[in-house]
């Protein structure tokens, strides 16, 4: 049989699983991308202040290899606290009310974030 080609009946199976998986791929980045990340590295955040979006979540990683953080925010509209953060570690915070919100690292006194939620 010249030009016909064999299909299995697999192939369209294969092919929609393959493009599940890319298209998850694509979602989880952008996820990610529209998230906003803060370092926590030498006893410091970096950035030291943002501008977000009220429900936007903030992404603060612990990324000094020998030290613990632990982040809190006390405020009349929003409180929170992510107990002790270890080397490596991710913490999310949505913030769902509009203001300005220092957050301070309860080990680590001279770090200071602030974060304006329009």
């Amino acid at each position: 049989m010249v030009g016909r080609v064999f299909r299995s009946p697999f192939a369209a199976t294969a092919t929609a699983l393959v493009a599940g998986l890319l298209a998850g791929v694509v979602f989880v980045g952008r996820l990610e991308a529209s998230g906003h990340l803060v370092s926590q590295k030498g006893r410091a955040f970096q950035p030291n202040s943002l501008v977000i979006t009220r429900g936007d979540t903030i992404t603060i990683v612990n990324d000094d290899s020998d030290l613990l953080h632990h982040i809190y925010i006390e405020s009349d509209a929003f409180n929170f606290d992510s107990g002790d953060q270890v080397p490596g570690s991710r913490t999310p915070v949505t913030f769902e009310k509009n203001g300005t919100f220092v957050v301070l690292c309860g080990i680590h006194p001279k770090m200071k974030l602030i974060v304006r939620v329009n």
